[in-house]
């Protein structure tokens, strides 16, 4: 069987895996990855306790517990099969599994996250939106602030005026300028 990297457009194809009787780049280390978690996982769900009578079917963590441990198996299952299978030869991870774009914007997501609630919702979003869009799209700036702004700001308007979701101001001062608009609507000196 010939591998054709050059295929690889981010369409998925039929075989589950890619390739019949073939391991994929990554593929034996994420398999390990998910089984040493369900495995943690069913540590943790053994860990939980019924203050209200002894452990059966019927406690806390019975399904917790069956459900990590069938999780495990599968995991150990698929992990095993994975072992015995050749590597790919012609793929690398880099290239196509887990391109430099994948990683970035990953880590993209990660800051995010972090810097969300200390520097607040509109200035960290627009910040990754920028980027975001920047990177993926590769347009000129101008349609890049456009889109990302233009987005950001009918995220807000739904979001935090409609559904009054409350979301970190951080260093926004949003309750002050939400309130200037309701007066200058209202007609309020």
């Amino acid at each position: 069987m010939k591998i054709e990297t050059e295929h690889h457009d981010g369409t998925s194809d039929a075989t589950p895996g890619g390739y019949e009787g073939q391991r994929r780049p990554g593929e034996l280390i994420f398999g390990a990855v998910m089984f040493l978690g369900s495995l943690f996982l069913v540590f943790s769900a053994w860990g939980i306790e019924n203050t209200f009578g002894p452990n059966g079917l019927s406690s806390p963590r019975a399904i917790p517990l069956a459900t990590t441990i069938v999780m495990a198996i599968a995991a150990g299952v698929i992990l095993f099969k994975d072992a015995r299978l050749p590597r790919v030869t012609g793929e690398t991870v880099m290239k196509d599994i887990l391109p430099v774009n994948v990683i970035i914007l990953a880590v993209m997501l990660v800051a995010y996250g972090v810097a969300l609630k200390p520097i607040g919702f509109l200035p960290t979003s627009a910040v990754f939106l920028i980027i975001a869009i920047k990177l993926l799209a590769r347009r000129r700036w101008g349609w890049t602030l456009l889109v990302s702004l233009g987005s950001l700001i009918l995220i807000w308007i739904v979001f935090r005026i409609v559904f009054t979701v409350l979301i970190p101001a951080g260093i926004v001062p949003e309750a002050e300028v939400i309130q200037m608009f309701r007066s200058l609507f209202q007609g309020a000196p």
